[in-house]
């Protein structure tokens, strides 16, 4: 692990930044500019430039698009993401993408959003359109014998901790309410940072963290992933790049698209990963997961759990 410089916040708790600087992680695309830049004449180095400054317009134009904006031909815009050492401009155009999701804020995503020419009702076709083709992007690359060895890993822990903050704490409490059903015993703590220090602090190599963070990732999700790896606990990640922190400091990680055109993002696509993880913890031992269920059985035939309309009742509250 790459040492890590401290600073301080303005309530003077010590925190980690994974570039000792306090600036953000450079995305992936970032990296490949600053590796490939001596090979670029300065022509070709501000065309990237530009496309970074305007990702909120350029990451879902076409080749040919952004040819056409930038007053250059398309050949020479395929020449240049070849150089940064794609294979295609999809590859480009996903990391493009990426870094543009990383570097978005709720104001600046609105922003662009409300200087569009959309009806009320066609942003919601848009944020639609963006979830499905999350949902597709998943589907494609979802890496199932990860997921699996997940789940093989939550079987054999004796605790999984779920940490999933601020927004992603719907996430968290989602897996975390999923495993227990199935009898696994998990939580996914709320609160302060400190109760989720303590947390973490009593966790073992017998135990699992998983943690759920996209773009620059939380600081507090960063840190206990940090901490629960000094401790020798297995660590999971479910993040949306390769490159953000919690993939490159958890053990194992998988990628769920969450681009939104809405100020928040997407959590569609990690809502179904976690589906994928449920069924998988379900399938790998069916035996016990019926063993645990059946008793359920009951309770969901019997009247006491859902709601009845009484005899007579029309509809007044006493």
């Amino acid at each position: 692990m790459n040492k890590l410089k401290t600073q301080r916040n303005e309530g003077g708790k010590a925190f980690q930044n994974s570039d000792g600087d306090g600036k953000p992680t450079p995305s992936a695309l970032e990296a490949r500019f600053a590796k490939a830049r001596h090979q670029l004449n300065p022509r070709r180095q501000r065309l990237i430039r530009a496309i970074l400054d305007s990702a909120d317009e350029t990451c879902f134009l076409s080749s040919r698009e952004i040819a056409k904006r930038f007053h250059v031909d398309a050949t020479t815009v395929l020449r240049t993401t070849q150089v940064l050492g794609y294979g295609s401009f999809s590859e480009f155009a996903a990391d493009l993408r990426q870094h543009f999701v990383s570097r978005i804020t709720p104001y600046t995503a609105l922003k662009a959003a409300t200087q569009e020419k959309r009806s009320v009702a066609d942003h919601i076709d848009h944020s639609l359109d963006k979830a499905i083709d999350n949902l597709n992007v998943l589907k494609s690359d979802l890496d199932r014998q990860r997921v699996i060895e997940l789940a093989k890993l939550i079987k054999r822990s004796r605790h999984v901790l779920v940490v999933g903050l601020d927004f992603a704490s719907s996430l968290s409490y989602y897996l975390a309410y999923g495993l227990l059903a199935l009898g696994f015993d998990a939580e996914a703590p709320i609160g302060s940072s400190g109760n989720l220090q303590y947390k973490v602090e009593v966790l073992t190599s017998k135990d699992v963290l998983v943690a759920i963070s996209f773009g620059q990732c939380l600081r507090d999700t960063v840190e206990s992933v940090l901490r629960a790896r000094k401790q020798g606990v297995p660590t999971f990640g479910i993040t949306d790049s390769n490159t953000s922190p919690i993939a490159r400091y958890c053990d194992a990680h998988l990628i769920t698209p969450v681009v939104s055109p809405s100020f928040l993002n997407s959590y569609v696509a990690p809502m179904a990963a976690i589906s994928a993880i449920h069924v998988a913890c379900a399938h790998i031992d069916p035996k016990r997961s019926l063993n645990r269920l059946r008793p359920t059985d009951r309770e969901y035939a019997s009247g006491h759990r859902w709601y009845r309309e009484p005899k007579g009742f029309n509809g007044d509250l006493p």
